[in-house]
């Protein structure tokens, strides 16, 4: 996972979206405390600048050193470097004791894990009966008819044969994703429950947002640019019809939120 992002690093934390406070505040409110978040995953830090705000103390790994480096420096934001697996000893080095974490969150990424290895950990990891763990991904981004009409064909005919198998899960809105977890309390399932995350962008924004992707990375390696001049041309043309040069882009959010109860 590390190596699709370490080359577009930089575009990552500029083009993708932060996540919406009631997103937070709804995974917040299902926690008896705030003292100890780990955000698994974080990349450069777009959910751990949120959950900051909220938790006492928040510690947030990454297996790319090169994303961490673009993620926000807060006092209460404790950064790790962490391998792709961590034995026991490991992980209460480099995250947490046993039982001793309110919150898990993993944004945009749960899919690239060995799910039944990170489990363990998490279940090891949380409080138990009431420790939470929440994970979203968000879909396509929604501009207004012009620009979709001509994103989606382009998604999913040009771009769909670079995308990493693991994706399935995202364009499945994490539904059929392994969740081995207990509904928090108040609910009646684990999810998914729907946010929306908003950005205001312009084509530049866009573009830097759709080189950030590793479906856009990976074409590359292979010498195949997604983003040619003619294809440029034609997002130009549909983005500049409404003669609105910055826009509000959304990004439907699917969040699959359990606790660990007594595992």
């Amino acid at each position: 996972m590390a190596e699709l992002y370490i080359k577009q690093a930089e575009q990552y934390a500029e083009g993708r979206p932060c996540y919406p406070p009631e997103m937070f505040d709804f995974i917040a409110s299902k926690t008896p405390c705030h003292d100890l978040a780990w955000d698994v995953g974080t990349g450069s830090g777009q959910a751990a600048r949120s959950l900051a705000g909220i938790f006492k103390n928040v510690i947030a790994t990454d297996t790319s050193s090169k994303q961490l480096s673009f993620a926000p420096r807060l006092p209460n934001v404790r950064y790790q470097h962490t391998p792709p697996t961590m034995s026991s000893a490991e992980l209460e080095c480099n995250v947490a004791p046993q039982s001793s974490i309110d919150v898990v969150t993993i944004g945009q990424a749960l899919h690239w894990f060995d799910l039944p290895n990170f489990y363990e950990q998490v279940k090891w990891v949380l409080k138990k009966p009431h420790g939470v763990i929440a994970t979203w991904c968000y879909t396509l981004p929604q501009v207004n008819e012009s620009v979709d009409a001509l994103f989606q064909p382009f998604h999913y005919v040009s771009v769909d044969p670079h995308w990493d198998a693991a994706h399935k899960f995202i364009f499945d809105m994490y539904r059929t994703i392994d969740f081995p977890f207990e509904p928090v309390d108040g609910a009646d399932h684990t999810g998914p429950f729907q946010f929306v995350t908003e950005r205001l962008m312009d084509l530049d924004d866009y573009f830097t947002y759709f080189r950030s992707r590793s479906a856009y990375q990976i074409a590359r390696e292979k010498g195949v640019e997604h983003l040619s001049d003619d294809v440029i041309e034609e997002f130009k043309n549909a983005w500049t019809e409404d003669g609105l040069d910055k826009k509000v882009v959304k990004f439907p959010i699917y969040l699959r939120i359990g606790k660990v109860g007594n595992l």
